[in-house]
């Protein structure tokens, strides 16, 4: 029998085929079947162009149903599909396969610091809950309803700018080493969203808000590491403001 030989033009669109062999080691987690988390590694076809999300679309659609993860825009707006990938606190739909070195097994898991529910799905509430206890809206003395827009400077604006960005991802408070331990400390993202306030010329609550942050799980367990600036995917100077709020609670001035 003849051995089967590709035409040229088979020959040429294999060759040119974007797809590479990517394993993905996932760290799996069901509490209805075991109390311990195991790695479980896939085998994927794909382009490296394509995202980390992408391959655990692949695996979910394709491979294994039950792998279980949030996501909701995919585009690093809402922030839901933060993971730890190769180590590192990222937003998986903002990560090129290509970016992280996909001849070695790339491994995914749930961020540090909060309960895991299930595969890379943590409970989020401990991180929310500080988040609205550092009141994370605007409080001025009026009791009705403006007539007019509040006004604000340009320059006032910028003051608090860079912590507008915050999609309340917890990349950075589930990359804090003092969070780890003690998950009573605010956490750098609740720090952030408070600075963004306290700093705001039209908001009068600043005071009572530093006092919340005055606390002993509050401003000054920051440890300075940078992990929290490193790990943003926004890109916000998150140690710089936690050091701006520390700076306020000493000389009251914001």
């Amino acid at each position: 029998m003849a051995t089967p030989v590709l035409d040229k033009a088979e020959a040429e669109a294999q060759a040119a085929s974007p797809y590479i062999t990517v394993t993905f080691r996932v760290r799996r987690f069901n509490p209805e079947v075991s109390g311990e988390a195991v790695w479980e590694d896939f085998q994927l076809e794909i382009d490296p162009k394509e995202r980390v999300l992408d391959g655990l679309h692949k695996i979910k659609w394709e491979l294994d149903g039950t792998l279980t993860f949030r996501r909701s825009c995919a585009h690093g707006i809402c922030g839901s599909d933060a993971m730890r990938i190769n180590g590192k606190n990222r937003l998986a739909c903002k990560t090129l396969i290509k970016d992280i070195n996909p001849e070695k097994p790339i491994t995914v898991e749930p961020i540090k610091g909060l309960t895991v529910l299930k595969d890379l799905v943590v409970d989020m509430e401990p991180f929310f809950q500080a988040y609205r206890d550092v009141m994370p809206f605007l409080i001025t003395k009026e009791t009705n309803e403006p007539t007019r827009e509040r006004l604000q400077s340009a320059e006032d604006r910028e003051r608090f700018d860079d912590t507008t960005k915050c999609i309340l991802c917890a990349a950075c408070t589930s990359s804090c080493p003092v969070f780890w331990n003690d998950g009573q400390y605010f956490g750098p993202a609740a720090i952030v969203n408070a600075h963004r306030f306290i700093f705001d010329s039209r908001d009068e609550a600043g005071e009572q808000r530093l006092e919340i942050l005055n606390d002993k799980d509050g401003v000054w367990r920051c440890r300075t590491t940078f992990n929290c600036t490193d790990a943003c995917p926004r890109g916000i100077e998150v140690t710089k403001a936690i050091a701006e709020v520390k700076r306020a609670l000493i000389t009251r001035r914001f």
